[in-house]
């Protein structure tokens, strides 16, 4: 067997001793014991009887030396409460959330400014592999047809602008595992070219609770509205939304998908994950006092999180090549900045857009998140509760949902989504 680190300091001197005063013949004789008594091959049985040996280097695997070990606890910190995105995401991320990261956590050193600037997004996706959050269930779509006006709102399969207002709607039910009876519904309202999202809550996708909802959606918007795409649902393919959207000085054009295919709302599509499934959730929501704090907190904190400090990323080219597509995506950047391009908003709306950029700090509005999801999600789990007992449905071996989400982790329920079923998606 091998030597001991004690073994070798204690014989490998005096082994060491023999060999130097022995002969050739001598010299191969203890080689033999050696290499017999410890398993050693004869060569490096040699190296360290003439004491050749190298000194260990330390490192594990050829290659550059790891050097981004310094910043993984600041890279970790702003991933969390960026909601955990890829590092295509979080690199154009770090320098709109650093300017905030020190008031809240440790000061920087210059060698840290330096590779924070520096790290690459492949980089950033091996730092943060260990902490990467496991992939959440899906669920059934929502969706009910609307054939009333079908004739009336004409089909769209994409929109040809290179300005903002034009918007993609779509919406998510909270509903657990039953689409029976009475719960809080999402709108998720997406501009196209700035990729600008809001979310608003509603009882029941009733057509007078969805225009309310639309009306302050617009009001708020730092944009006009130009174009309004849905799916077939019936909460917006009603005559409600529809005067309201073409009778007014200047219509706003309304179109719809086509049935049964998703692509052709594919901005919205993405947004209702990043919106209120990553913040709600797959639970029952079914008690209508939600709809207010779950408005608040859309407009309040979620949503300048989302649109000023989470960057996201943009098709720019696809293509075709033999029997495989190709895809060519913009730089990752923020809505805000999108927005603030030359050329898109006005003079008024740049400065006081950018008024309010200034006034926000992305670890109090996560911080805010965080504070004001609790109760929501509490509240759920309080509906769910069996009267007179804590066992949840399912029986007693069935697992409990969480109280609330963890701080900087993804929701991981089952449930209905509107995103999963393409069969009622028309």
């Amino acid at each position: 067997m091998n030597m001991s680190q004690d073994l070798k300091n204690e014989l490998l001197p005096k082994l060491r001793a023999r060999y130097a005063r022995r002969n050739r013949a001598g010299k191969s004789r203890l080689l033999d014991d050696v290499c017999e008594d410890h398993g050693y091959e004869r060569k490096y049985a040699i190296k360290l009887l003439r004491d050749q040996v190298p000194a260990p280097s330390g490192r594990a695997h050829p290659g550059p030396e790891p050097r981004y070990g310094l910043i993984e606890p600041v890279v970790r910190a702003i991933w969390l409460a960026a909601e955990q995105p890829c590092g295509k995401r979080l690199a154009p991320a770090l320098p709109l959330w650093l300017r905030h990261y020190e008031r809240h956590h440790e000061p920087l050193s210059a060698r840290q400014r330096q590779l924070l600037r520096q790290v690459s997004p492949a980089t950033l996706d091996r730092l943060l592999a260990p902490a990467r959050a496991e992939q959440p269930l899906r669920g059934r779509c929502g969706t009910k047809p609307g054939t009333l006006l079908r004739t009336e709102i004409p089909i769209r399969t994409a929109w040809a602008v290179d300005r903002p207002g034009y918007l993609e709607a779509d919406s998510v039910a909270h509903c657990g595992r039953s689409l029976a009876g009475d719960f809080v519904w999402s709108l998720t309202y997406t501009d196209i070219v700035s990729q600008w999202t809001e979310g608003r809550a509603v009882w029941n996708k009733g057509a007078a609770g969805v225009l309310a909802a639309t009306r302050t959606v617009e009001a708020e918007l730092p944009f006009a509205l130009l174009g309004f795409d849905c799916d077939n649902g019936s909460e917006f393919l009603n005559h409600h939304l529809l005067a309201y959207l073409q009778e007014r000085g200047r219509p706003v054009a309304f179109t719809r998908s086509r049935p049964y295919h998703k692509d052709d709302n594919a901005h919205v599509e993405q947004k209702n994950w990043m919106w209120p499934r990553q913040l709600l959730g797959y639970d029952r929501l079914e008690r209508p006092e939600l709809v207010e704090p779950i408005n608040a907190l859309y407009r309040e904190a979620w949503g300048p999180l989302m649109n000023f400090f989470l960057p996201g990323l943009k098709l720019r080219d696809k293509w075709r090549e033999r029997s495989a597509w190709k895809k060519r995506y913009e730089p990752a950047r923020t809505a805000y900045e999108r927005l603030m391009a030359a050329g898109v908003l006005g003079r008024k709306a740049r400065r006081t857009l950018r008024e309010r950029y200034e006034s926000l700090d992305p670890f109090v509005l996560k911080a805010e998140v965080e504070r004001r999801l609790k109760p929501i999600l509490a509240a759920a789990e309080t509906a769910q509760r069996p009267a007179g007992g804590s066992v949840p449905q399912g029986g007693a071996d069935a697992p409990a949902a969480p109280l609330h989400r963890p701080q900087g982790a993804l929701p991981q329920r089952g449930g209905i989504d509107s995103q999963a079923n393409l069969k009622n998606k028309h």
